[in-house]
Parts: structure tokens; C-alpha cells; sequence
């Protein structure tokens, strides 16, 4: 808990950043990073974005930023578009695994990342903040949909939270899913 706390206070400074928001010292890369934490302390981290997201504007009032909930962002999208009483109904009637079957289309990675740049303009924001990844899973993957927004994200870093682990090469969801190659990120802090 010690060590989870001490990278927790890490994170603050780091969004303040001018390395991190002007997208320095990433050889060309684009600015994606990852806060990956052991799942059992996903309560502590939305507690903990909930303070950054009211001391950001305290510390840097000029900064143009935007949280997005993954599982919020597809809830929404399934409202929308009319779907969410039909999947509900699926999962009710079917079971799970025809639900992850008739969500495949619709939740194609790339019409959410479309759907994430609708919400979050990149030339609109300077930093964006994504959670809910676990609550998310399995109906969309973490992986698809940050190399769908790479095109997409322009210069405006991006900052995952991540309930598992990050290895710099892959990403392993909740500690023990099988890693899915990922290697664009960047550790967010040690």
C-alpha cells in the first residue's frame, strides 16, 4: 500500500508537467500514458482522480482538460443510438456471451474512438484523463481502442488508468488476463 501511495502522490506533479503537456522528450511519439495499479485499489483511484480533477484548474487555471469514464462513454453511446434496452434485453433472454456477440459491431474500437473524439476534441483540450477500463471490459478492450485514437489524439496527451499491469511492451488486465501487445504508452510514473 505504501509503494501505491507514493506513485498515487507521483501523479498530480506529473500532469502539472510542462514535459507532459507539451509532449517533450518522446522521440516523436505520440503522448499516451499509463497509470497502471493492482485492481483490489480501484476505489482509492477514483477517489484520487476525483481530487485531480478539482485541483487541476486550482494549480493550472489556464489548462483545457477532460475526464472520460469508458464505461459511462459506451452507456451513453448504447442510449443514444437506441440500443441499450435491446442489449439489456439480449442479456437478460441470452446470457452474456450473445450479449459480447451483438455488442461486437456496435462497439467496434473504431466507432468508439470516434465517439471519444466527439467528447473530447484534441485541438479542445490540453490533457484528457480516461477510467473505467475495468468496468468496461470485456465488451470493449483497452488496447483496440488507444491504437484506434492514435491517429485521432493529435499533440493532446492522453493518461490512462489502468486496473492491472503495464509492462511497457503489453498490457495485462486486473494482473491476469493474458498481456495484449501494447507499446505506445508511456509509464506514467514509477
Amino acid at each position: 500500500m505504501t509503494a501505491f501511495k507514493n506513485r498515487l502522490n507521483k501523479i498530480f506533479d506529473r500532469l502539472t508537467s510542462e514535459e507532459l503537456l507539451s509532449n517533450s522528450g518522446l522521440g516523436n511519439e505520440i503522448g499516451f500514458y499509463i497509470f497502471d495499479y493492482p485492481s483490489e485499489y480501484e476505489l482509492e483511484i477514483r477517489e484520487h482522480i476525483q481530487f485531480i480533477l478539482r485541483q487541476l484548474p486550482k494549480r493550472k487555471p489556464d489548462i483545457r482538460f477532460k475526464h472520460i469514464n469508458l464505461f459511462e462513454l459506451v452507456l451513453q453511446y448504447l442510449k443514444d443510438r437506441k440500443l441499450l434496452d435491446r442489449v439489456l434485453d439480449i442479456e437478460s433472454k441470452k446470457g452474456n456471451e450473445e450479449l459480447l456477440k451483438s455488442l461486437k459491431g456496435p462497439l467496434d474500437s473504431k466507432k468508439i474512438a470516434n465517439e471519444f473524439i466527439k467528447k473530447v476534441p484534441p485541438e479542445e483540450n490540453d490533457l484528457v484523463l480516461v477510467s473505467g477500463v475495468g468496468s468496461v471490459y470485456p465488451m470493449l478492450r483497452s488496447h483496440n481502442l488507444l491504437n484506434n485514437l492514435h491517429h485521432l489524439m493529435e499533440d493532446t496527451p492522453l493518461v490512462m488508468f489502468y486496473p492491472g499491469v503495464f509492462t511497457g511492451q503489453g498490457l495485462r488486465l486486473f494482473g491476469k488476463l493474458k498481456e495484449t501487445n501494447y507499446y505506445r504508452a508511456f509509464q506514467l510514473v514509477e
